[in-house]
């Protein structure tokens, strides 16, 4: 995203941004308050599976690593799914973006039923509902659809403010709560959004050589807007064609 032309010239170095995902750092909400409950229950689910489905940035990640921590599970991921199925171990296990990443449907077969068994625990993160997957294996699909789900999602202000909080902590950056909450109502709704604006406030306050204010709120929305507009632009003329 290139900065207004009017702006100063000093150019922000680019940093890359580790989200913490420390427990003392997730924010509960009306969101996702039913997901973290599950992972507090934790050793005593009464299923071996579980499912926690989300958008991006919704914090499933977030999540299974306070699963992790707390219950020493392994994160599993395509590459490692056959040596831990062929292991026969016990140890809770972790499986991110099931619907996404190409994992081995024979491996993530045993380690369903290995679950089901209550041989071990097993925790899968994914972004839709299981029946829009692309499994070929009817035995995975049916073995998921068994798995109790709990679903991430941004239901209010509140929960879209704590998001902001949180993409400002694992930046180290401190801004009043009064520019979050001017941006909040103005913004389009969704965690993708506030990942972009947040992104967009640090460069503009780092080429200020200035904190992050109400004035720089406003010109990222104001730039976020302008990119909207550009799209919305591009796809009727697309439509006009």
């Amino acid at each position: 995203m290139a900065l207004p032309e009017n702006g100063p010239r000093q150019l922000p170095l680019e940093f890359v941004h580790e989200p913490s995902h420390a427990e003392d750092d997730y924010l509960v909400g009306a969101g996702n308050a039913l997901a973290y409950a599950r992972i507090e229950a934790w050793p005593h689910w009464p299923d071996g599976v579980t499912m926690l489905i989300g958008p991006t940035s919704s914090g499933k990640s977030h999540v299974a690593r306070i699963f992790a921590e707390r219950s020493g599970a392994v994160l599993v991921t395509p590459e490692t799914i056959a040596a831990v199925a062929s292991a026969h171990g016990n140890e809770p296990l972790v499986l991110e973006d099931v619907d996404r990443l190409d994992y081995n449907e024979d491996d993530l077969f045993h380690l369903l039923n290995q679950a089901m068994r209550g041989d071990r625990t097993l925790l899968l993160t994914a972004r839709e509902d299981v029946a829009k997957w692309d499994l070929r294996t009817d035995d995975v699909r049916s073995r998921i659809r068994r798995a109790p789900v709990f679903t991430l999602e941004i239901s209010d202000d509140i929960a879209l403010s704590q998001i902001f909080v949180k993409l400002f902590g694992d930046r180290q950056i401190t801004v009043d709560p009064k520019i979050i909450g001017y941006v909040v109502p103005r913004m389009e709704r969704s965690p993708e959004e506030a990942e972009r604006l947040v992104d967009l406030m640090d460069k503009l306050a780092l080429a200020k050589g200035s904190a992050i204010t109400r004035a720089i709120a406003g010109e990222a929305l104001a730039v976020r807007q302008d990119a909207d507009s550009a799209l919305k632009l591009d796809w009727d003329a697309d439509d006009d064609e």
